[in-house]
């Protein structure tokens, strides 16, 4: 009985720390897709940048028609900030945009609709007669749909998880860390496919002068979900099958 306790005690608990771990990376994961800070650019002089020319910026930034090329020049002048959903800029809380460069500024944000996500991105940004640039398109469609699909396998992992507690049992355990790991890899795919579109973004768009960019918090615990998910995914898999393996040895001797 002491042996099967002890069992017990460590199936438990690597099935405890597994689930933590499970829900720390999920949560990480909703805060970094519903955050704006992939991705940020700080500019020297913003104040400079939106007084004369501030309306028609804001204005072309806003517009529905605007381009990638026409929105990435506003991210660039405007100390701008970039998520997976939406794309915000800095500019005078004032709406006389003749203003000192002490003027209070605010952040001011549209969100991309789905049919951006979706919208082809050209081999030179804002010109549409220069062909698809399919790697930079399908690497920000990628960038979209797989945080719902890393988010979709943890959650139904939790459901297995769930039932395998109703059924007293660690089989569906092995299931459970499976899906987390194939969530991992979406994760890591994710993060992957941003930092490899930014970089293609920037060899077409360079960075002005007086301008530096870099990965911001949200692109940072997209970072830290990913290996998460493996340990998670790690210890779920281990429960199971040590359990199981111990299990049938404990069998196998009763009947010996």
């Amino acid at each position: 009985p002491s042996e099967g306790a002890m069992m017990d005690n460590r199936f438990a608990t690597a099935l405890v720390i597994a689930c933590v771990l499970s829900l720390i990376s999920t949560i990480y994961m909703a805060a970094s897709i519903g955050t704006d800070f992939w991705y940020e650019y700080h500019t020297l002089s913003p104040a400079e940048n939106v007084t004369e020319a501030g309306r028609s910026i804001w204005e072309e930034f806003v517009s529905k028609d605007a381009d990638e090329k026409t929105y990435t020049d506003a991210l660039f002048r405007c100390n701008g900030t970039v998520g997976l959903w939406r794309r915000c800029i800095t500019v005078p809380k004032n709406s006389h945009w003749y203003s000192p460069p002490e003027t209070d500024m605010t952040t001011n944000c549209i969100s991309f609709s789905l049919s951006d996500q979706f919208v082809e991105k050209y081999i030179e940004p804002g010109n549409h007669n220069s062909g698809t640039d399919l790697n930079r398109t399908y690497l920000w469609r990628l960038q979209f749909l797989l945080p719902f699909v890393s988010i979709g396998l943890m959650c139904f992992g939790a459901l297995i998880g769930l039932c395998a507690c109703a059924c007293r049992s660690l089989y569906p355990a092995i299931a459970t860390g499976v899906l987390h790991f194939l969530a991992g890899l979406c994760t890591l795919g994710l993060v992957g496919c941003y930092v490899a579109g930014i970089e293609l973004l920037h060899r077409k768009l360079p960075l002005p002068e007086d301008v530096r960019g870099e990965f911001g918090w949200s692109f940072c615990l997209a970072c830290v979900s990913a290996p998460l998910q493996f340990m998670a995914a790690a210890l779920f898999i281990w429960a199971a099958r040590t359990n199981r393996k111990e299990f049938t040895l404990l069998k196998a001797y009763r009947v010996a």
